[in-house]
């Protein structure tokens, strides 16, 4: 068993938008001054936190790559602003993109790195790679769509599938505005048994970055809405359609068979990036990493070390 070094700690955050300075917290496993390319993850929500990405941590182990984590602004161990809730000025694709420029530049890895961004994470992945830059050599956008109006379709494919009385649970409750009724609670959690992750009772780094969302859902209820079909936030007319063909670091796409992110919402960014390859983890849905990790770091890592 290879001994894996880990490092956690902050970088401090300023941004003309912020009300005072802030921290961003991440954790590295491996040691990212070995001579070996960094993998910066990029985790999703908006407002979900690292820790259901940290089985990817096995990527140092099995091929010595580093791979560091950390908490977007507003979730898990950074700072939180919940004065900002609801605040769709404040909440920026732009303030989320400054946050991981100042990361890169403070770990001292912005000249050379590979990202992998999950969900909201890759949709962000994709926003920082469209405006080129030269540090960035690979790309990997994982379950995420190219639009969230093409994820909305997504969806709602779902939920055509689902039993009646759920989807009618679903329906009353949107129309009411009841979000917190247990009963559209456990509508929802049907849906996320299916589409979001299939092992449940859901692994322990999955439901550490939900309750992460519990405990403040100041950025996800701002910029996506009380879940992850129903999007209301400043995400919901989001969509890098007409960017994708910028991209020119090499990347790869990914999904699951039964994603929330099935094959139409990431097929414009198969069809645009110059220099791009797909994979389907079947058996998966949303949160591939967490359904099929040994897979999913294989793919993974084959990708990277690969010449392409």
């Amino acid at each position: 068993m290879v001994t894996v070094k880990i490092t956690e700690n902050t970088v401090p955050f300023k941004h003309p938008s912020l009300p005072y300075p802030c921290e961003t917290y991440y954790k590295i496993y491996g040691d990212i001054t070995s001579g070996v390319r960094p993998l910066v993850t990029l985790h999703g929500g908006p407002g979900m936190s690292h820790n259901y990405l940290l089985s990817i941590s096995r990527l140092a182990s099995t091929h010595s790559i580093p791979v560091i984590f950390y908490d977007q602004i507003g979730t898990g161990r950074s700072t939180h602003l919940r004065s900002k809730r609801l605040d769709t000025k404040f909440w920026t694709t732009e303030l989320f993109i400054a946050e991981l420029d100042n990361l890169l530049s403070s770990l001292n890895i912005a000249d050379s790195f590979d990202l992998l961004g999950q969900s909201w994470g890759g949709m962000l992945g994709a926003m920082f790679a469209v405006r080129g830059h030269q540090g960035l050599a690979k790309l990997i956008i994982s379950n995420s769509p190219a639009s969230m109006p093409l994820w909305l379709e997504s969806c709602n494919y779902w939920r055509t599938q689902l039993p009646s009385e759920i989807e009618h649970a679903l329906q009353k409750h949107e129309k009411n505005g009841t979000f917190d009724d247990p009963e559209y609670k456990a509508a929802v959690e049907y849906f996320y048994k299916l589409h979001l992750c299939r092992t449940f009772p859901f692994p322990k780094d999955l439901q550490d970055s939900i309750d992460w969302v519990e405990r403040d859902d100041t950025v996800y209820m701002t910029m996506n809405g009380p879940s992850e079909f129903t999007v209301i936030g400043s995400l919901k007319d989001w969509s890098i359609v007409d960017d994708i063909h910028k991209i020119s670091a090499p990347t790869l796409v990914l999904n699951g068979e039964f994603d929330e992110a099935r094959d139409s919402c990431v097929y414009p960014l198969f069809e645009q990036i110059p220099k791009v390859k797909w994979y389907t983890f079947s058996g998966a849905s949303h949160c591939s990493n967490v359904e099929v990790p040994e897979r999913y770091c294989a793919v993974v890592g084959e990708f990277l070390n690969s010449s392409v």
